[in-house]
C-alpha cells in the first residue's frame, strides 16, 4: 500500500510533525522536509490523533443507498463520475480515478495510529503506563478499530459466520513500515482485529465522554463502536450487551422541542447526544443535499415516514416551496459533511433492535418510546405499542430509517445485513428512462478496491 503511504507523508508535512519508525532507511528517505519537528512526546501523539484527517468515513455507502434521490437524467450527468457511477451501481466506479479517498483515508488513520503506538514505549519513563499514557495507547487503537471497521464495511463482503474464514477482508497493517504490503486478510480475521483494538481501547480509555473533546474516544465510545459492529455482524446478543455497557456510561438524549426549527444550523458538533465525533468525506452532489442545489432531493418514501408533530421532519429537512425538492439542512456534524461518529440515539435503536430480536418486547419498545418522546412536539405524542416482539422489531427498524439519515452509512450497512437476513430489499433507480436495480446480496454491496492497490499490492479485486 506505498500510495496510502506516501499520501500519509502529506497529512504530516501539512502539521509540520513526522514520527520515527523502526522501519528504517526507506521512510526516512520520504521525509518531506529535514526541519519538520519529531513528535515525541504525549502532546504530541495527542495532537496526531486530534488531527482531521483521523476517523474520516467513506461516502460511497451512502451515495449507494436509498435515502436520497437525483432528479433527473442532466442532474446524474452533473454529477462527478464516481457519484454517478456509485449512485447506478456500475461495476466500475473509478473510471480514470486512482486516488480513491474513500481508501485511502481510512488507511491514513490506520498509519496514524500504528506509528502512535510504535513510538509510545519510547516516552520518558516517568509517563509510561499513566493515565495520560493510556488515554493515548487506547486512543489509538480506537482509531485503528473505527477505520478498519469503516473500510470493511465498504470493500468486503456482510459478515457471515458460515463464510467468514473464507471471505475476503482488506490488508490489515499494523505497523508503520511504509514498505511492508500486506495481502487481503479473511473477513473473519480482519473482523478479529477490529474487536481486538476495541477490547484493549475500552480496557484503556477514560469512561466518560469529555463534552469539549468528542472527537476523543472514550470507554463508553468504544462500547457504542462495539455495539455497531456486532449488530452489523448480526451477533445481536453481544450488540445488546456493549449497547447497555454504553448507555450505563452516557445515555444523554436531546429534546428536540429545544432545538431550532427554522435555523439551518440547528445542530453543533457538540451536540449532547454525540459520544464520539467524526464525519464523512462528502463528494460535490452530496453537498447539494443542503445548499440550493436543484439536482437531488430527499426520497419520498423516507419523507413520508414522517407524523405529524414529528419535530424531525422541520429540524432536519427544508422543502423548497417551488422546486418541492427536499434538502438536508446541515447535517447531524453542523457542516456539509454527514455525520460519522457515535451517538445515543443509534445505541437506544441498537438496543430496542436487539431486545425484540430477544423476544422482549416491553424492553424494546421502552427504549423506543424513550427515544421517541423527545422527537415529538410536547404534548403530542403517543407511545408505540406492538403486538408482539416481532412487530415491535419492524418499528424499531422504521425508525432507525428516520433517525440515522445520512449517519456514517448506517443504512447501507443495514441493507447487506437485513438481506442477508432474508428481507428481499431490492433497490430501485429509474432516470432517464432507464431501470436501475440491485438485488439482495448482489455482489455490488461491496465496493471495488482502486486498481492502483491492486497493482502496487497484488491483492484480489473485488467480483462486482
Amino acid at each position: 500500500m506505498n500510495s496510502i503511504m506516501k499520501s500519509s507523508i502529506n497529512i504530516f508535512a501539512i502539521l509540520l510533525l513526522i514520527l520515527t519508525t523502526s522501519c528504517g532507511k526507506g521512510f526516512l528517505e520520504k521525509k518531506p522536509n529535514s526541519s519538520i519537528v519529531i513528535p515525541s512526546t504525549l502532546s504530541d501523539f495527542q495532537q496526531l490523533l486530534n488531527s482531521s484527517s483521523v476517523n474520516r468515513s467513506s461516502i460511497l455507502p451512502a451515495v449507494s443507498a436509498d435515502e436520497y434521490y437525483m432528479v433527473s437524467q442532466e442532474a446524474l450527468d452533473a454529477s462527478t463520475p464516481i457519484e454517478r457511477n456509485a449512485y447506478v451501481w456500475n461495476k466500475d466506479i473509478y473510471g480514470e480515478e486512482t486516488r480513491i479517498a474513500f481508501w485511502n483515508n481510512s488507511y491514513q488513520s490506520v498509519f496514524i495510529a500504528n506509528s502512535v503506538l510504535a513510538q509510545l514505549p519510547g516516552v520518558p519513563p516517568q509517563q509510561q503506563h499513566t493515565e495520560a499514557y493510556n488515554n493515548v495507547e487506547g486512543q489509538a487503537y480506537f482509531v485503528r478499530a473505527f477505520a478498519y471497521f469503516d473500510l470493511l464495511k465498504s470493500f468486503s463482503a456482510p459478515y457471515d459466520a458460515a463464510t467468514a474464514s473464507a471471505d475476503r477482508g482488506v490488508p490489515l497493517k499494523l505497523s508503520p513500515n511504509i514498505d511492508e504490503t500486506q495481502p487481503r486478510s479473511s473477513v473473519q480475521a480482519s473482523y478479529d482485529l477490529v474487536i481486538g483494538d476495541l477490547l484493549k481501547a475500552a480496557s484503556l480509555l477514560p469512561p466518560k465522554v469529555q463534552p469539549t473533546v468528542r472527537n476523543q474516544a472514550s470507554k463508553a465510545a468504544a462500547y457504542a463502536l462495539f455495539a455497531r459492529l456486532y449488530i452489523s455482524m448480526r451477533k445481536y446478543e453481544q450488540a445488546e450487551l456493549y449497547a447497555d455497557s454504553c448507555l450505563n456510561l452516557y445515555d444523554t438524549l436531546v429534546d428536540y422541542n429545544t432545538v431550532s426549527q427554522t435555523s439551518n444550523n440547528p445542530f453543533t458538533n457538540t451536540v449532547a447526544e454525540s459520544i464520539f465525533f467524526s464525519f464523512v468525506n462528502t463528494q460535490p452532489a452530496v453537498i447539494g443535499l443542503h445548499n440550493n442545489s436543484v439536482l437531488m432531493s430527499i426520497d419520498t418514501v423516507l419523507l413520508d415516514f414522517y407524523a405529524p408533530y414529528d419535530l424531525r421532519r422541520k429540524i432536519m429537512y427544508n422543502t423548497d416551496p417551488a422546486t418541492k425538492l427536499t434538502k438536508t439542512k446541515t447535517f447531524y456534524s453542523n457542516s456539509g459533511h454527514p455525520y460519522g461518529g457515535l451517538a445515543t440515539d443509534e445505541i437506544y435503536l441498537i438496543k430496542a433492535e436487539c431486545a425484540a430480536r430477544a423476544g422482549n418486547k416491553t424492553i424494546a419498545l421502552q427504549y423506543l418510546n424513550d427515544l421517541l418522546v423527545t422527537r415529538f412536539a410536547t404534548g403530542f405524542f403517543t407511545p408505540l405499542g406492538a403486538a408482539d416482539a416481532s412487530e415491535a422489531l419492524q418499528l424499531v427498524l422504521k425508525e432507525r430509517r428516520k433517525e440515522l439519515v445520512w449517519r456514517a452509512g448506517l443504512r447501507w450497512d443495514d441493507l447487506r445485513r437485513l438481506n442477508k437476513e432474508g428481507a428481499g430489499i431490492t433497490l430501485k433507480r429509474i432516470i432517464g428512462g432507464q431501470t436501475y436495480t440491485l438485488p439482495p446480496n448482489d455482489p455490488r454491496y461491496v465496493f471495488p478496491i482502486p486498481d492502483d492497490e491492486i497493482t502496487l499490492g497484488g491483492i484480489e479485486q473485488n467480483i462486482r
